[in-house]
């Protein structure tokens, strides 16, 4: 991978891959959908909390798959957040972050997804799954359909 030179746009060496729009997450698991990460070197996740409910808790981690359909879905090791936790987690942002190489290729595996579990009570969430260093071009050439606008 090449580092970035003065003559680059941000969106040519990052792409936003999936999101978890905002929204008030009832005590639930959700996920954003799975996304063929083969063709970057860095995943990042970004974790947002607002305010949440009495006693509320959020847990956030990165599961693998060896497609889109989830097949084979598994928790990636060491990639899971510290559960946030209302007494100091209001308006709170965590990062979660991997190398690709970290996923099972040998068993196929190149597909994630960010799976948040909000305990007890009803919480402001929104997260969003970055790709970083494009292998082959542009990453913006990878952002999720949701995006409608890179300007500059």
């Amino acid at each position: 991978m090449s580092g970035i030179t003065l003559n680059q746009k941000p969106s040519e060496s990052v792409a936003l891959l999936a999101t978890y729009d905002p929204v008030s997450l009832a005590a639930s698991t959700v996920t954003t959908g799975w996304v063929d990460v083969s063709t970057f070197f860095f995943i990042l996740a970004l974790i947002q909390t607002g305010v949440m409910g009495a006693s509320a808790t959020l847990d956030a981690k990165l599961q693998q798959a060896t497609d889109s359909s989830g097949t084979g879905a598994k928790d990636i090791t060491g990639k899971a957040i510290t559960q946030i936790v209302k007494a100091t987690g209001d308006n709170k942002q965590a990062l979660l972050q991997m190398k690709v190489a970290d996923l099972d290729t040998e068993g196929g595996f190149r597909f994630v997804r960010l799976s948040l579990t909000d305990g007890t009570a009803a919480s402001l969430v929104s997260a969003a799954v970055l790709g970083f260093g494009p292998r082959l071009a542009p990453a913006a050439t990878f952002n999720q359909a949701g995006v409608v606008q890179v300007v500059g």
